[in-house]
């Protein structure tokens, strides 16, 4: 069955104290200014690299797999075992081994020795990492500089078994995560003094949401600090002698009200259906029915007579059976509500990809007040 999660507007409603700038109504909610928006200046960085995990038990990369082997024999090299010119290189068996790719994301402000998590995925065509080791690995940046070093046992969240034939499989037992597996070397050089004067990024560009959160952040410190330049960017004039992070720390945890768009995410993959409490529904009828067609083919063996010539033969035999579903109607009068329209459809057992088709139609028809996004 699809799963519905609709969001009511009035459980989405702000409640306690509320100041002039940021007043919620029935149709907003107060947010802190930190869960809406970002410094600009301040981000994080991807970082990824290359490397090899050992100690696996057989599950590794195959023979088929060249770079594993040219990886092994590298970083024999640089602990002074010289395999360049062995001809025992081209028989080595890397099945304990697999290369893989590592990838992790390096926070603003971080310094040398600081510790992050870091994501594994294998790139060849091992089975599964369980058990594995990352050896010592470099990541880089995007300007090619190395700005941590990686290393650490794996934790899979699933598993690959495998015996006379029969398998079974968890998860993705090709990615693991290394907890605080990597250490920075290299820091990020970032100075708050250089950002003046400050910008606020909101996360969804709304010119609204963009004044009030000016309108707030003003009424909270009392003087004229902010002013939104347009439907994303708020601009911040501290001044010349303030202490910028102290003023950063007050300026996130104002609060104001924001005014989400009406939207309707649809996942067809998982029948999950997710709608917001500001949807709105237009009076519409729906009629919903469907075909069903039955293709069933069986194979059945025909054998001769016993003192006959023929030979026995395999004989395909199909049947096409045709069903008319009768049309399920939907009515739903002024004033319907977003839980009406659910409960409508699960009275009819509506499926996921009715669901889609349902709603893509309402919005054509206009008579869905929302955006519909079909992930």
């Amino acid at each position: 069955m699809p799963v519905f999660c609709p969001l009511s507007a009035a459980a989405q409603t702000g409640t306690g104290a509320e100041s002039a700038g940021a007043q919620a109504t029935p149709h907003t909610r107060l947010v802190r200014v930190k869960d809406l928006a970002t410094v600009e200046g301040i981000r994080d960085n991807q970082l990824v690299g290359y490397g090899i995990v050992v100690g696996l038990r057989g599950t590794g990369d195959s023979s088929q797999t060249v770079f594993p082997v040219q990886t092994l024999i590298s970083a024999l090299q640089r602990m002074g075992v010289n395999l360049q010119q062995s001809s025992l290189a081209a028989q080595m068996r890397v099945q304990n081994m697999a290369a893989v790719f590592v990838a992790a994301t390096l926070p603003a402000f971080a310094e040398p020795g600081n510790k992050m998590d870091i994501t594994v995925s294998s790139a060849g065509d091992a089975r599964s990492l369980e058990g594995g080791l990352l050896l010592m690995t470099p990541l880089y940046g995007a300007d090619g500089q190395i700005y941590a070093q990686a290393q650490g046992p794996l934790v899979l969240g699933g598993y690959s078994v495998s015996s006379n034939g029969n398998a079974r499989s968890l998860n993705h037992p090709t990615t693991g995560r290394v907890p605080s597996g990597a250490i920075v070397e290299r820091a990020v050089p970032l100075n708050l003094s250089q950002l003046r004067p400050l910008s606020l990024l909101l996360n969804d560009a709304d010119f609204r949401t963009a004044e009030r959160m000016a309108d707030a952040i003003n009424h909270t410190l009392g003087r004229d600090l902010a002013h939104a330049v347009d439907s994303r960017r708020i601009v911040l004039a501290p001044r010349p002698d303030e202490d910028l992070p102290a003023l950063l720390a007050r300026v996130e945890s104002v609060e104001t009200a924001v005014y989400p768009r009406a939207i309707v995410v649809v996942n067809e993959r998982t029948g999950t259906v997710v709608i917001g409490g500001d949807v709105r529904l237009q009076p519409v009828s729906i009629l919903q029915g469907g075909l069903i067609v039955n293709v069933v083919s069986r194979m059945e063996v025909s054998q001769p007579n016993a003192l006959g010539q023929g030979t026995t033969q395999v004989v395909q035999q199909t049947s096409v059976q045709a069903q008319d579903k009768p049309a399920n109607q939907i009515e739903l009068h002024e004033g319907a509500t977003v839980d009406d329209l659910v409960e409508r459809l699960q009275e009819i057992g509506a499926t996921s990809r009715d669901i889609i088709s349902i709603l893509q139609a309402m919005k054509e028809a206009q008579a869905l007040d929302a955006e519909l996004e079909v992930l």
